[in-house]
């Protein structure tokens, strides 16, 4: 699964709002359809997303994915479970709290913390109040009863969540969800840091759907393309 990008792109673009039939936007609705296929028929509504290091374009990848799906009309929850480095609340233009946080702590319901993502079909919840303790938090059993909630009000449900080799938050949160995808950063991306990434997940028993590439370069040959695509 690819994601290419111009050199003029930003990393915290949102490519699926404004852009409905740009080559970009073309890109993550081929993600999304691998993604149905990969888990058809096994009940999956819970995604992680995460990444081996930090900058290699995972929040964007959660949020547009996020986008996608619910231009599909799947009711999606997007969650910022990055809880060291949050950046959901900035994407969406939303206050940080509250948050999961809150309602991991505090017992508060979904509906107190849940978010308008100002798109159609997709809600957001962001990071909250920084915890001292995520990975505690993550594991605790708040986050479970939270899962098992969530998982009758949505069709969907996308974890963004912390690199692999910085924290164990990911690790700990894979073995909770459904399925879980990896972005990979070309050029940037280390082939032994995926490895050991990898390596984690399986460690946690995690189901890998499979891997994202991100930031691989269009070339001149899909110029044609993509204006097709924009003009249609």
């Amino acid at each position: 699964m690819l994601i290419k990008r111009k050199k003029s792109d930003t990393s915290g673009r949102m490519l699926m709002m404004g852009y409905f039939k740009s080559v970009f936007s073309e890109q993550f609705r081929s993600i999304r359809a691998n993604i149905n296929f990969s888990i058809k028929d096994k009940g999956a509504k819970t995604l992680l997303i995460t990444s081996a290091s930090v900058g290699e374009g995972k929040s964007t990848i959660a949020s547009n994915l996020g986008v996608a799906f619910a231009q599909e009309g799947k009711k999606v929850l997007l969650i910022d479970a990055d809880l060291r480095k949050p950046t959901m609340h900035f994407t969406f233009n939303q206050f940080i709290s509250p948050g999961i946080t809150n309602l991991l702590l505090s017992n508060w319901s979904i509906e107190d913390v849940v978010k308008d993502s100002g798109i159609k079909g997709l809600h957001i919840i962001t990071c909250g109040p920084i915890p001292s303790n995520p990975a505690e938090l993550i594991s605790h059993r708040s986050m479970d009863q939270f899962i098992a909630e969530a998982k009758k009000k949505y069709d969907l449900i996308i974890f963004d969540a912390p690199p692999l080799l910085s924290v164990a938050d990911a690790q700990v949160l894979s073995e909770k969800c459904d399925g879980t995808i990896v972005v990979v950063s070309l050029g940037k991306t280390e082939k032994r840091n995926m490895v050991k990434a990898i390596e984690a997940l399986q460690h946690s028993k995690a189901n890998i759907v499979g891997a994202v590439l991100n930031n691989y370069k269009l070339d001149k040959n899909h110029h044609y393309y993509e204006a097709y695509v924009e003009t249609e």
